[in-house]
């Protein structure tokens, strides 16, 4: 007796998988996000490079400001600053000695300088932001201590006597996760019903804010993003 075979094409066939390798696979645990995994061992010149742009970021100094001080045409401090040449001893030095620090530190490992940052529970920051007139209490539970990019998260508690407000805006984008209480939130020219366990993720240039405190006591997380000038 002749066995039926599947024809091409036919509900019977499945296409076979493609085998999946170990390797692809351990690449996609590198990240938990879809933030891309930049583990690249980096040379010694880019990690030069990059503590020198870090150090020249935070005293607020140009490219060229730095290299007039350094002694160094602003051309070579882009290529050092890039990575893309070996500087000597003497050029590190005149670097150092302009961003006043020591040699030794422009040669530090970057994971050692990684930011961190820990708050103890109830012990965030109580600041004063616009809303807090309209009792809304802020804790700020964190800050990005360097880089391009700030980041503000926030722990946000609606008093029993706190007032609407809906006129917050500023740049970068925001995200908001419900933790208790029950609010209305406008952005734009939409509202939100949020609950515990909601979340608002929006571009805040546009206004926004809680406009129906429903359900105290009102809390939720507020994290805000946006680029350094």
């Amino acid at each position: 007796m002749v066995s039926r075979v599947a024809k091409k094409g036919s509900r019977d066939s499945k296409p076979a998988k493609p085998a999946r390798s170990a390797k692809r696979g351990a690449e996609d645990l590198l990240t938990g996000s879809l933030a891309p995994a930049d583990l690249r061992a980096r040379s010694v010149e880019e990690e030069i490079g990059t503590e020198v742009r870090r150090l020249r970021k935070g005293l607020d100094l140009t490219v060229a400001e730095l290299g007039t001080a350094a002694g160094i045409s602003a051309g070579m401090l882009s290529k050092i600053e890039n990575g893309s040449i070996s500087p000597s001893l003497s050029t590190i030095g005149a670097l150092a000695k302009a961003l006043n620090v020591s040699i030794s530190s422009l040669f530090a490992e970057s994971d050692e300088r990684r930011d961190c940052s820990f708050v103890k529970a109830g012990q965030g920051v109580r600041i004063e932001r616009r809303g807090t007139k309209a009792g809304h209490l802020y804790d700020l539970l964190g800050h990005s201590l360097a880089g391009d990019i700030g980041v503000e998260p926030f722990l946000i508690t609606l008093k029993q006597d706190a007032l609407p407000y809906t006129n917050f805006r500023h740049v970068g984008v925001e995200f908001i996760y419900m933790l208790s209480g029950k609010v209305r939130y406008r952005h734009a020219d939409r509202t939100y019903l949020l609950e515990p366990g909601d979340a608002l993720f929006f571009d805040a240039a546009a206004r926004h804010g809680p406009e129906e405190l429903i359900k105290a006591p009102m809390e939720y997380l507020s994290i805000i993003i946006y680029p350094r000038r």
